[in-house]
């Protein structure tokens, strides 16, 4: 038997682990595989960063490939390593953190940088890039606080990162140097119409502005531009392109331009050494778009197994984008040059506009806004280089002028379409995949195309050409609607998989998946920990705790952080702490080397890099309860305080405050929980953007519910007022325990307050006796969880395994 060849891939983005797919398709025995990736993160699809930001997707929902699919590919995973030295005589790679792997073969796809401009002051605080979920985090942390955002570009990186600092609810100015928005995408007109339309968003725009230099002392205070003109600005987004990431390749002696020299079959200037995606440079050109770097990865693919290939030659590129909800498509040579004739439709009342550019009877040029449909026949007719003449106007309007108008068949253009013409660029995914899904593996809705193919599962807009090939290829066979489930695992809703359980008093997450038939016997990182959370939400008593089937955070008590090491949070209640309790933090800190201390918004104490061996001894010498920094829990209960020393107090903030997170702290939820006690309507404390909210008054409390103070602010409700403290628990454990028991996995407190209504909550909990019963089982459930670091700390087997128990799979943010 042949021994099998060591491959290290160096970056786990889009191209590299997407030529990894590949090849494990074609061989799965002839590659030990390792890939180094300097996020702490798995493979994810950067495109969907702006939905991140938005708040319309998390980090879970971007994954690509998740933890189990490394494990069960037999692939090596180093997350929160950047390779920076490459041996290529000896054939070793080290990481920054002393980490070496020896290669047979080795593929470098380090992506692209954001190009930051190199003017004075772009390395103030609050002057970043937009390329990875770190800036999206820094991002939502930012808009916590400050209100004024830059954005420098006018492409489509920047035009996302606008849309996603507005719903952040940021002031937002979009500077662009040249005259019109995407001018690189789009013509005059339809650029025009983005503006509009953009602005009627709340986007403000100053073109033709070239930026001088960042203002400010140690922070961005705000830009100066060329012109003497400047703005105010306490956040700074540098979206003005990419750069590819070549640095380490030049470090090693590799051929380098602009990106990473390769021919045809990837291969660099160094034997054994490939380059595939935004790092590298193919016939002179350095690709941005995704399509053509899955191209490059198949072909690098089909090379690595010994498959017969003709080599990647380059690709005609078009985009086809939802810009801040608004689609947009461009292909070919879309400008009006000398030789060139030009045809377009313009429609302001519907907000659309088409345009095709002809040259020597071909098209070689389109662009498309508002409209999209006719996107994917155009640049097939752009890559035939097929004569169109005398049919102009017929492919411009969608139908042969005086046949009546009749619009054409809406499957036609795909039927014409060549088998590896690419439907859905966010994934690379062919018109072929989907043709193969379809009619030989039974997938008869959009639904399961999706979760077949991934297919439409990214920003949604080849939905419409998923749809015709649905219809090309099934017919009649053509299925229902597949129901949306709690994920792609089943068709379930969260009500229907609830009342199951309880029906059929099934105890264990196994039990559920195979009595409910779900189509993964294994799950995934979305179904398994709601399945854990609702059982053991039925079952305090009997469930036991899955910890496999936790968020990894969880299982390791603690956040990861993007260079690998850990936060550490003990819980201090009601923000109240003591001078022996501050002595033994600090302490702790020093004995273990911990770079920084933070005070966090929640009054608490934040350990920041901590090493993931020392977390079992550092809990050890805290000796204090995990504040929980990390779950699905109730994470803080800020508070002021009161009328302990405050004279505007009329009531103990502070003593209020302690007596519920004394209450409430270990309390399992289907989402992270918060709270707060201000002692006067002053709010101090900030109780009305918080889950429950308690806001004293003069001889009771009113009690708020259902607010936030993250990506989308919402002021609470008030649900009620009472005089008494014992009234205060009765009413915030019942609103909990309703919560706890009605939400979906996930879903914030106003999200569900706002999916089933003020009213209902009122209605529900109106009744005494209905309310203590609430309490008593939130109570119940409660007495039955201990602090996660007790056992470990105890028990010595477990912690002498610790390494074993916390590491089913890579770390995850």
């Amino acid at each position: 038997m042949t021994q099998a060849k060591k491959l290290v891939l160096i970056g786990n983005g889009m191209a590299g682990v997407r030529a990894i797919e590949h090849l494990l398709k074609l061989t799965t025995d002839a590659y030990e595989i390792t890939i180094f990736g300097s996020e702490p993160h798995p493979n994810y699809n950067r495109i969907m960063l702006s939905s991140v930001l938005e708040g319309g997707a998390d980090i879970n929902e971007i994954v690509i490939n998740d933890w189990d699919w490394y494990k069960e590919n037999n692939i090596e995973l180093h997350t929160g390593h950047t390779v920076s030295r490459i041996d290529t005589d000896n054939k070793k790679v080290t990481t920054h953190l002393g980490l070496e792997a020896e290669y047979d073969t080795l593929v470098i796809a380090t992506g692209s940088n954001p190009f930051m401009l190199p003017i004075p002051g772009a390395d103030k605080e609050g002057v970043i890039g937009f390329r990875d979920i770190r800036d999206c985090e820094i991002m939502i942390e930012t808009a916590k606080t400050y209100k004024k955002a830059a954005v420098i570009g006018g492409g489509l990186l920047g035009l996302e990162a606008a849309r996603g600092l507005l719903h952040l609810g940021m002031e937002v100015d979009v500077i662009h140097r040249n005259a019109f928005l995407m001018n690189r995408e789009l013509d005059e007109p339809a650029s025009v119409m983005l503006k509009r339309e953009l602005e009627e968003q709340g986007m403000k725009f100053l073109l033709s502005k070239q930026t001088a230099s960042v203002k400010g002392n140690k922070r961005v205070t705000g830009l100066a531009f060329s012109d003497g003109t400047e703005i105010c600005a306490d956040l700074v987004v540098m979206a003005a392109g990419i750069v590819p990431n070549v640095e380490l390749a030049q470090a090693t002696g590799l051929e380098v331009n602009r990106g990473i020299i390769v021919n045809d079959y990837m291969q660099t200037s160094i034997p054994d050494v490939y380059a595939v995606g935004e790092c590298a440079e193919h016939r002179g050109v350095a690709y941005g778009l995704v399509a053509p770097l899955y191209e490059q990865g198949a072909v690098l693919a089909k090379h690595l197994a010994g498959v017969d290939t003709d080599g990647y030659h380059g690709s005609v590129t078009s985009t086809k984008l939802k810009v801040s909800g608004v689609d947009v498509f461009s292909a070919g040579s879309f400008r009006d040059t000398p030789g060139t004739r030009s045809m377009r439709i313009q429609d302001d009342f519907a907000g659309t506009y088409k345009k095709i550019v002809v040259k020597d009877g071909k098209l070689i040029g389109a662009v498309l806004f508002g409209d999209i449909s006719d996107g994917a026949e155009l640049f097939s007719q752009i890559k035939k280089g097929e004569s169109i003449e005398g049919r102009e106007k017929e492919i411009l309007l969608g139908f042969a002028p005086g046949g009546g108008g009749a619009k054409k068949d809406p499957t036609a253009h795909l039927a014409a379409l060549a088998d590896d013409e690419i439907i859905c660029g966010c994934n690379g995914v062919s018109k072929g995949a989907i043709g193969d899904a379809i009619l030989n593996k039974g997938c008869n809705t959009v639904g399961a195309i999706k979760a077949c193919t991934k297919a439409a599962a990214s920003c949604g807009g080849c939905k419409t050409d998923v749809e015709g090939l649905l219809h090309l290829y099934a017919g009649d066979a053509v299925g229902e609607p597949v129901k949306e489930g709690i994920c792609g695992c089943t068709t379930h809703s969260r009500d229907e998989i609830v009342s199951e359980i309880k029906r059929m008093g099934l105890k264990t997450i196994k039990e559920v998946m195979n009595v409910l038939e779900w189509k993964n016997p294994e799950g995934c990182s979305k179904c398994r920990p709601s399945l854990n959370y609702y059982l053991g939400m039925l079952f305090p008593e009997e469930y036991v705790d899955e910890k496999e089937s936790r968020i990894t955070n969880e299982r390791y008590h603690a956040n990861i952080q993007k260079d690998g090491t850990y936060s550490v949070v003990p819980r201090i209640y009601g923000g109240v702490t003591s001078p022996a309790e501050l002595k033994r933090i600090a302490d702790v800190a020093v004995k273990y080397e911990v770079p920084l201390v933070k005070f966090t918004g929640g009054q608490r104490l934040d350990l920041l890099g901590v090493k993931k061996e020392d977390l079992p001894s550092m809990w050890e010498d805290l000796d204090m309860p995990s504040g929980h920094a990390y779950g699905k829990t109730l994470r803080t209960v800020k508070t002021c305080v009161g009328n302990t020393f405050c004279r505007f107090g009329t009531q103990d903030a502070m003593g209020m405050g302690i007596k519920l997170e004394k209450a409430f702290e270990r309390m399992n939820a289907p989402a992270k929980v918060k709270l707060a006690v201000s002692g006067c309507p002053r709010n101090c404390a900030e109780a009305t953007i918080k889950d429950v909210g308690l806001v004293a008054i003069d001889g009771g409390w009113e009690i708020h519910i259902a607010g936030n103070g993250g990506v989308h602010v919402r002021a609470t409700d008030l649900l009620t007022v009472v005089k008494t403290e014992e009234e205060v628990m009765e009413w915030s454990s019942a609103f909990l325990q309703l919560y706890r028991e009605e939400a979906t996995w996930n879903e914030r407190t106003m999200h569900w307050v706002e999916r089933v209504g003020l009213d209902y909550v009122k209605k529900a909990l109106e009744d005494h006796e209905v309310r203590l019963a609430l309490k008593d089982r939130l109570d119940k459930a409660i007495s039955l969880q201990e602090d996660p670091w007790k056992k470990i700390i105890e028990d010595k087997e477990l912690r002498k395994n610790f390494e074993q128990i916390t590491a089913p799979q890579p770390v995850q943010s």
